[in-house]
């Protein structure tokens, strides 16, 4: 680990220099990209210094220990216990800052929110989750813009499609997908039953257009008329699209936005996505045949969180959790949750790393 953080020190050192380079400083994108990788090594690089310096106190401290004076042999013997303690604390945190993140989670995120199974009940669901995610996304500062929005007959709302930007935003986001099940006696239920309905979500990493590594004769773009529920728009524009990536045969089409632009963009991010999925999976494999991580695997048909109001709890499914504060989560305090899945992941890849 220690030749590990020496040769991390070293990077540190060297972006710190590049992005004094005049020539670096003036191209603005090597230049974000450098200061990204530099401000994600600062803990790395401070938690280190602090483990090298409580090294160098603990053999001044044995050195101590050798004294004739059975007083400073007392109190080395004392500091050294404290420095042992801070030792292994520190070298907790470090692996832990060690364990490798995905690369997408610093990305803005394309989020879907659909209703499932349930009729009008998980319109409304579908709609309490957008409440319940936009309170979370005004509290983390982050800008969220929607694309596309469906309202359900009796509230909420059949679809929505937001782009949402800020820091680290798919790396707390990509938990979120799955189908999302709520138990409640339902606003259009006239005999007080508890009745099981669904929504649900979908989160993917957004690219920026440089970062889609697809070629143009690697792509055929069809445009055609929305279909939909009326309206000039959609009976008057070629506003969908549909990419077909030749090479592997991968088709999506997207018709969320109201633009043909806005629509080849999303499509081409999803595109990208499922191209990525297939490379990750191919390189992936021996590894998902030993061990397949419910955490974060983002699959929408699995049933990841049940919300029960009548017993005010929230479940969720992969890791155990559960919490009788649905109250709270419901209006957006969803941070303990998804601090939990990260936990989970991040305690999977370190007992992988140590199984290799």
């Amino acid at each position: 680990m220690i030749d590990k953080l020496k040769s991390i020190k070293d990077r540190f050192y060297l972006l710190e220099e590049q992005m004094s380079d005049p020539e670096v400083v003036a191209d603005q994108k090597r230049f974000a990209k450098l200061h990204k990788e530099y401000k994600d090594l600062i803990p790395l690089v401070k938690a280190f210094d602090q483990l090298s310096s409580v090294y160098e106190e603990m053999g001044q401290a044995k050195e101590l220990m050798n004294e004739r004076d059975e007083g400073v042999r007392e109190m080395a013997r004392a500091e050294l216990e404290e420095l042992t303690e801070s030792k292994t604390e520190l070298e907790q945190r470090l692996k832990k800052l060690l364990i490798p993140k995905d690369p997408e989670d610093s990305n803005d995120a394309l989020f879907e929110i659909r209703a499932g199974t349930g009729g009008d009940e998980a319109a409304i669901f579908a709609g309490d989750l957008f409440k319940m995610y936009t309170s979370y996304f005004e509290e983390k500062g982050w800008k969220y813009d929607i694309v596309n929005l469906s309202e359900g007959t009796s509230g909420g709302y059949t679809k929505i499609v937001m782009e949402i930007s800020g820091e680290e935003v798919f790396g707390n986001l990509k938990y979120e997908s799955g189908t999302h099940r709520v138990q409640r006696v339902p606003k259009t239920e006239s005999q007080g039953r508890v009745h099981t309905s669904a929504a649900t979500v979908a989160v993917l990493p957004k690219y920026e257009e440089d970062e889609i590594d697809i070629g143009k004769e690697d792509l055929r773009v069809d445009t055609f008329r929305s279909s939909g529920a009326g309206g000039q728009h959609v009976n008057k524009t070629d506003s969908g699209v549909r990419l077909t990536h030749l090479p592997t045969g991968i088709v999506v089409e997207c018709t969320d936005g109201r633009s043909q632009i806005k629509n080849r963009e999303i499509a081409l991010q999803r595109l990208y996505q499922k191209i990525q999925d297939v490379k990750r999976k191919e390189e992936q494999s021996t590894i998902a045949a030993h061990r397949k991580s419910l955490v974060g695997t983002g699959d929408r048909s699995g049933k990841i969180r049940t919300y029960n109001y009548p017993q005010n709890r929230l479940t969720d499914h992969r890791i155990n959790l559960t919490l009788y504060n649905l109250d709270q989560v419901v209006s957006g305090k969803i941070e303990e949750i998804i601090e939990a899945l990260q936990m989970a992941e991040n305690a999977e890849k370190m007992q992988e790393g140590n199984s290799q």
